[in-house]
């Protein structure tokens, strides 16, 4: 489990790693010019302030904001350090870099079968951040690379659950083309569950590509346009049904002209000839009588 420290400024240990430098130097210069011998005391005080030096120097740390240092002590986790400034730690404890910034990740076109078996091509673009260090430092190998292949298996099964579209499912709740957020939704879910034992945060999931595969794009979309154009004529009929009742209603109603069943049925075909034609009709005056 991920636990944050909050080391001791930096800027006092820097302060003596300059003194203790400085001394180092003049002790040196001191002991050898003494004279015509080496001063053995004066260089190895200076020695002595030169390894304090890098000591101190060792234990120094500058954290960026949105970074933080996953810190070791020989192979055993010590802590995090979120906050950014200068600090100073043990100079024994090895650290590790990592960032905290938001990340994009724009993942490749997959072409995977949906729910139906029809070939389609989806990609997702999604937004995602380190939110345990400890998580993504010693639970996955390379998280970076772990947050890619998880992101694809997501994917993958995603499109797998859903069928593209409702032409061959009529009673499916939801598809890949209609469902929107929630689509979106349950991607993030996917990802969210995948990612956490990586310590990765999803912010934001989408779908930035989808449609169906190349090979058979024309006849889905001769059959989309063949679905349309039923759907269409559906609505032109059920007018026309509707038209046709409401003008023998408003005949027999007002008394206008009693017509006999042969004279119904003529009249129904003309009318639906007239209301369901793509092309306006020509019409026709009869100069004779009703029946001639």
């Amino acid at each position: 489990m991920e636990k944050v420290l909050k080391p001791m400024s930096g800027y006092l240990a820097l302060v003596i790693s300059l003194i203790l430098l400085c001394g180092s130097i003049y002790l040196f210069i001191i002991g050898v010019n003494d004279g015509e011998y080496v001063n053995i005391t004066y260089v190895v005080i200076s020695i002595i302030a030169f390894i304090l030096t890098c000591f101190f120097m060792k234990g120094l740390m500058i954290i960026q904001p949105n970074h933080s240092r996953v810190l070791n002590f020989f192979g055993r986790y010590v802590g995090t350090v979120k906050d950014n400034g200068l600090f100073f730690i043990n100079p024994l404890y090895s650290s590790q870099k990592m960032s905290l910034r938001s990340e994009n990740l724009q993942g490749q076109t997959l072409k995977v079968n949906d729910k139906m078996g029809n070939p389609i091509e989806i990609a997702v673009v999604m937004v995602w951040k380190v939110g345990d260090t400890y998580k993504a430092a010693f639970d996955v190998e390379r998280y970076s690379d772990f947050v890619k292949m998880q992101s694809e298996a997501a994917v993958r099964h995603l499109a797998m659950s859903f069928p593209y579209d409702n032409l061959e499912d009529d009673h499916a709740p939801i598809t890949l083309r209609e469902g929107g957020d929630k689509i979106n939704s349950i991607l993030e879910q996917e990802l969210t569950d995948r990612l956490s034992k990586a310590g990765i945060v999803i912010q934001e999931a989408r779908i930035s590509h989808l449609a169906y595969a190349s090979e058979i794009a024309g006849a889905m979309l001769q059959r989309q346009q063949a679905t349309a154009i039923v759907a269409a004529r559906t609505k032109i009929v059920e007018g026309a049904v509707g038209m046709v009742d409401l003008a023998l209603k408003k005949l027999s109603e007002e008394n206008i002209v009693e017509l006999d069943d042969e004279r119904k049925a003529a009249m129904v075909s003309n009318l639906m000839v007239v209301l369901c034609g793509e092309k306006a009709a020509t019409p026709i005056l009869n100069a004779g009588t009703l029946y001639n």
